[in-house]
């Protein structure tokens, strides 16, 4: 039978947690960037990245507590809310680097588009970083540990008895 310590995963460092990170979230972007592009010759390019940005944020969130930052689990609907609020700001930067982008080049091409685009998600990662490694599924490591008992010091007894080798010391855990 598995204990809730064996279940309890540690954390990864930070540097793994950020390799992770990139990893699974600019996969995630990456295929988003795509996405958007693909749906904004269909809808509204605001529409499509929202639509986009709500998919993605569900899937890069069970990815970020399964792996990135060693939750051992699903996320749960706490951590999905936290998580959209980020992706809620990282959705205002990426529309409003495009708007720029509008505002300043007529008929940009689709190669610019993509790099504002990537560029802008990129920044916005750096800041959903912090947020998803400091608040979102740090309170997770705490929940898990919490789960486990309070910490508890350990009052032993020692106690020198007489034997005929010689003493001995015997220890008994109270």
């Amino acid at each position: 039978m598995e204990t809730a310590q064996s279940r309890q995963q540690v954390a990864p460092g930070a540097f793994t947690s950020l390799a992770r990170f990139v990893l699974c979230g600019g996969g995630v972007g990456l295929a988003s960037s795509f996405a958007v592009a693909a749906l904004a010759s269909r809808m509204p390019w605001g529409l499509a990245n929202a639509l986009v940005t709500v998919i993605s944020t569900l899937l890069a969130t069970e990815l970020h507590a399964r792996f990135t930052f060693g939750a051992g689990g699903r996320a749960t609907w706490s951590q999905h809310a936290q998580s959209a609020g980020s992706a809620t700001a990282a959705y205002a930067v990426t529309c409003g680097a495009m708007l720029v982008l509008q505002r300043l080049v007529e008929a940009p091409g689709a190669v610019l588009e993509q790099a504002v685009y990537l560029s802008a998600s990129a920044l916005a990662g750096i800041g959903r970083f912090a947020v998803l490694r400091l608040v979102v599924f740090a309170r997770n490591h705490s929940q898990v540990a919490a789960t486990a008992g309070p910490a508890r010091p350990v009052h032993a007894t020692v106690t020198r008895a007489a034997t005929p080798a010689g003493s001995a010391v015997l220890c008994r855990a109270a």
